[in-house]
């Protein structure tokens, strides 16, 4: 599948867009560098962005405490089978470039 681009598309109120347009502005940043840190952030389960929504959705009362609870609980047992079973990405790296010295051919 081929990776192409997509837009995400929401509404705002105009001061809204004004502000975030001028703290964008001041930070050096465009939306599309901006969103993609968020996206990234978040897909990446980022702790810091990961407290900063469980805050919100406990100041908006999106998700009850013990829902937030058990995604916490879940990022943390995730996070620690990954550092138990998984290879970092430069140790993945390492072991295809040791492959690939000793069987060029492939």
């Amino acid at each position: 599948m081929a990776d192409t681009n997509k837009k995400i598309i929401f509404t705002v109120k105009e001061r809204t867009k004004v502000d975030f347009k001028l703290q964008l502005q001041y930070d050096g940043m465009t939306q599309v560098k901006f969103f993609n840190a968020i996206l990234d952030g978040y897909i990446g389960k980022d702790p810091v962005l990961h407290d900063y929504l469980s805050n919100f959705k406990k100041e908006k009362r999106i998700q009850s405490g013990e829902q937030r609870r058990r995604i916490k609980d879940n990022i943390k047992n995730a996070k620690k089978i990954e550092n138990k079973f998984a290879l970092a990405d430069d140790e993945v790296e390492n072991i295809f470039d040791i492959l690939e010295q000793e069987h060029p051919d492939l």
